[in-house]
């Protein structure tokens, strides 16, 4: 029998020889694995890449969207979610810019933006509490099974609303919308106050040199003067749902979503001139119609959410997948809505606290 060949090198060098003699020319590194002067090992390393898919640039904010995904939100509320999280991102990323450049020395910018993100995990049950998980509710579909007002006032003013007869189906819609935003402007309010308890509980056990301290009592009384904004909205708001309840409503009335109303009414307290107010208002009739167009994909959304879990329960695939597809096309439609929704409503109040400021 014949022996086996033994393999031949491109110069007719037996297969042996052949690795000898590679081995006596010098090292060779590893293939895929630079040496210590290769450019692979001198050259800074990629930061990683985004997860194919991931809804966000933040790795933080992509794992309490799945966090919240986990806890089986509804699908409006999970689309509510969503919009918070990308003005989060967006505001987190320019305060990173203005700090690049050093113009957040007193840390203002940076508490805002970390009270911003206390208010979305507290809204939507991400704090890990077990009294927030209420707000995973949604009750668009139902109007028998209304969430709690959380406040017995207003549950009281609501059912004396619902029960006087001064109002039609779609008005007490209206009224419903504005006592929940109470309710959200509530609940906002009260994360703010423990934030600022717990930051205040902090700085008292901390002995820092006189110049940052006096930074962060600067930090603190922005704080203090933001909850006293709120708190007077809370009020005014109030005042106004009591009315409202009572007498029912203005047919001249010049707007009708709660934000809106907010902001006009704000708008009119502030230093505008005659000219800006005009100019202000018409942008608030086109936020407003904004704000009605997002409602009707919400309500869309909510139907769609429904009606795809009846064709998954009949075991039809052909039906399960048209409704996917129906179901999948509101979804992101609804998420783009919510975010233009919410920037839109930012860039408003900005405007106003702006007109706010230079009268003091």
């Amino acid at each position: 029998m014949a022996s086996p060949k033994l393999g031949v090198g491109s110069r007719g060098l037996p297969q042996p020889q052949l690795l000898v003699l590679l081995l006596l020319l010098g090292p060779w590194p590893a293939a895929g694995h630079g040496g210590k002067y290769s450019r692979e090992k001198n050259e800074p390393e990629l930061p990683p890449k985004r997860e194919p898919g991931g809804e966000f640039r933040m790795e933080k904010l992509n794992q309490l969207w799945e966090k919240a995904q986990r806890l089986q939100l509804s699908p409006v509320k999970l689309s509510e979610l969503h919009a918070d999280l990308k003005m989060q991102e967006r505001d987190e990323f320019a305060w990173k810019k203005l700090k690049a450049e050093g113009l957040d020395e007193d840390g203002e910018k940076q508490a805002k933006v970390t009270r911003s993100l206390s208010v979305i995990l507290a809204k939507y049950g991400l704090d890990g509490r077990k009294d927030a998980r209420a707000v995973s509710s949604n009750s668009l579909s139902d109007p028998t099974e209304e969430d709690s007002l959380e406040d017995p006032r207003l549950e009281k003013l609501w059912h004396k609303a619902k029960t006087s007869g001064k109002f039609s189906s779609e008005e007490l819609d209206k009224l419903r919308r504005e006592f929940e935003h109470h309710r959200e402007k509530v609940r906002e309010y009260n994360v703010l106050l423990e934030t600022l308890s717990r930051t205040e509980e902090i700085q008292e056990n901390v002995i820092s040199p006189f110049d940052v301290s006096r930074v962060k009592e600067d930090v603190l009384h922005s704080k203090h003067a933001e909850l006293k904004d709120r708190l007077r909205g809370i009020n005014q708001g109030y005042d106004r749902l009591r009315k409202v309840s009572h007498r029912g409503y203005d047919a001249e009335a010049e707007f009708e979503e709660p934000r809106v109303i907010d902001l006009w009414d704000l708008a009119k307290s502030s230093n505008f001139t005659e000219k800006e107010l005009e100019s202000f208002r018409e942008e608030l009739k086109h936020f407003e119609a904004k704000i009605e167009k997002h409602n009707h994909y919400r309500k869309q959304l909510e139907i769609s959410h429904q009606k795809l879990k009846h064709v998954e329960s009949l075991g039809d695939r052909e039906h399960v997948s048209r409704n996917k597809e129906k179901y999948a096309v509101l979804e992101e439609k609804t998420k783009e809505l919510g975010y233009k929704v919410k920037k839109h409503l930012q860039d408003l109040s900005g405007r106003i606290s702006r007109a706010r400021h230079n009268e003091l």
